[in-house]
């Protein structure tokens, strides 16, 4: 339909094409990523659904902040307690793999780090992760190389054995070469409850 108008005497009609639009509304802003729970002790990250503990393992939520001393724990420690807290919560705790911890790091703040306000007094440390060393395919037994291999020692594949996964929380780097003994801080993850509120 035509839009026509008299000015001055003359009709002038405007086509609907050159309408101007009506300005679009405001769209509202994308959903945060990030939830801290009702009794604030856990942050939600709503695109992985992964519930957080505020606090490192050791270190408990006081209702503002997080006190005492986070557990340095080994590589074999670190996976047993998630086991044991897994079992004695009945919720499936488990270490975050290296992508999981790298998403903490905020890398757009600077210094880049761990959001204090998400996770406060986090420790600006290394952290486990449940990432493996991948040492190689199967190989092909009859292959000269692979024995050779067995026979001298797969020095890469026993060094792979070794080391495991760690992130830095301050930098969001991550290494697959810290070895297994090294004594590091957990921050244990577990999927998001259906019935879990958030605020």
């Amino acid at each position: 339909m035509n839009l026509c108008l008299a000015v001055g005497g003359f009709g002038l009609c405007l086509l609907p094409s050159l309408l101007a639009a009506a300005p679009p509304s405001p769209q509202p802003p994308p959903a945060a990523e990030w939830l801290v729970s009702e009794d604030g002790a856990t942050v939600i990250d709503l695109r992985a659904q992964l519930a957080w503990p505020r606090c490192v393992e050791g270190m408990q939520w006081t209702g503002k902040t997080c006190t005492g001393s986070p557990l340095l724990l080994d590589r074999a420690e670190a996976a047993a307690l998630a086991t044991a807290r897994w079992k004695a919560d009945g919720v499936a705790w488990r270490l975050p793999r290296a992508a999981e911890l790298q998403r903490l790091v905020n890398k757009s703040a600077s210094p880049p780090g761990i959001d204090p306000q998400l996770f406060p007094a986090a420790p600006d440390l290394w952290y486990w992760s449940s990432t493996a060393n991948v040492s190689g395919l199967r190989n092909n037994q009859y292959n000269y190389n692979t024995i050779r291999q067995s026979r001298e020692g797969d020095s890469a594949g026993q060094m792979a054995m070794l080391n495991g996964w760690a992130v830095s929380l301050s930098t969001g780097e991550a290494r697959g070469d810290v070895a297994r003994t090294s004594k590091l801080p957990v921050r244990l993850v577990r999927p998001q409850l259906a019935n879990a509120p958030a605020q």
